[in-house]
């Protein structure tokens, strides 16, 4: 099945405004997330999916696709059920869903998203290794995975919980990527809220509590974080700093 990419990118952010166009590493944001996507060479058509004029015009000025969306999508998710609505997509079963600030995203999460799709799970998503100093952070979700590979619940507390103090828990991080088949995307904008979407502020927990199966593909790697704050951005020009210089992070 082609693979359409799509990288939801809203102007307006809360904790960090009009996040997707500021600078990193020299240029905007939302280039580096683009490049990434391309590089992990699955997606046969690319495009990003935005609420804003001057999104789109950066992103068209650097050879890419834009597509305008919405400004009443409350999530990415939502986002890209727009776009695959439109008939220019129409011939494209299996879509790849990468957030809009993850300019350091795992190569790896992104292939095994689609690997799990393509493989026969309805949605494919990806997770990475989480140190146990890490796991009470509730910036970092974390996801057990049943013996077939799939997810059984997805939380910001640190789960499964070390009973026994021991330190021999295994933790794993999920990466917000998500590939999903055309029927189960539309599905999941369609059903209604759960309650522990709404405590833990996790929308995959919606399609996982409705019975739709998530295949989550375990990488050995420290999941790169996202960038939600200023903070965030500084440690995410450093990284890519490093890595123009070939530097190992």
């Amino acid at each position: 099945m082609p693979v359409l990419g799509v990288i939801p990118a809203r102007l307006d952010s809360s904790r960090l405004p009009r996040k997707p166009l500021l600078p990193l590493a020299g240029e905007p944001l939302i280039l580096w997330v683009v490049r990434r996507v391309a590089a992990a060479s699955v997606c046969d058509r690319l495009v990003v999916a935005t609420d804003a004029g001057e999104i789109a015009a950066v992103v068209e000025q650097a050879g890419y696709e834009a597509v305008l969306t919405s400004r009443e999508h409350r999530s990415g998710t939502e986002r890209v059920a727009e776009v695959i609505a439109d008939k220019a997509f129409e011939d494209f079963n299996l879509i790849l869903n990468v957030q809009g600030d993850e300019p350091l995203v795992a190569l790896a999460a992104l292939r095994g998203a689609v690997g799990r799709v393509q493989g026969g799970d309805p949605v494919g998503t990806a997770a990475g290794r989480l140190e146990p100093a890490l796991a009470a952070d509730p910036n970092r979700v974390k996801v057990v995975v049943d013996a077939r590979g799939r997810a059984v619940y997805f939380s910001r507390a640190p789960i499964p919980f070390d009973r026994d103090g021991r330190g021999d828990v295994v933790y794993r991080q999920h990466v917000g990527v998500y590939a999903y088949t055309r029927e189960a995307l539309e599905r999941w904008v369609q059903l209604p809220a759960v309650p522990e979407e709404r405590s833990e502020r996790l929308e995959q927990l919606r399609p996982l509590l409705h019975g739709i199966p998530i295949g989550v593909a375990l990488f050995d790697a420290p999941a790169a974080a996202g960038v939600d704050t200023a903070e965030d951005l500084r440690h995410a020009e450093l990284q890519l700093s490093r890595r123009l210089k070939g530097v190992s992070p």
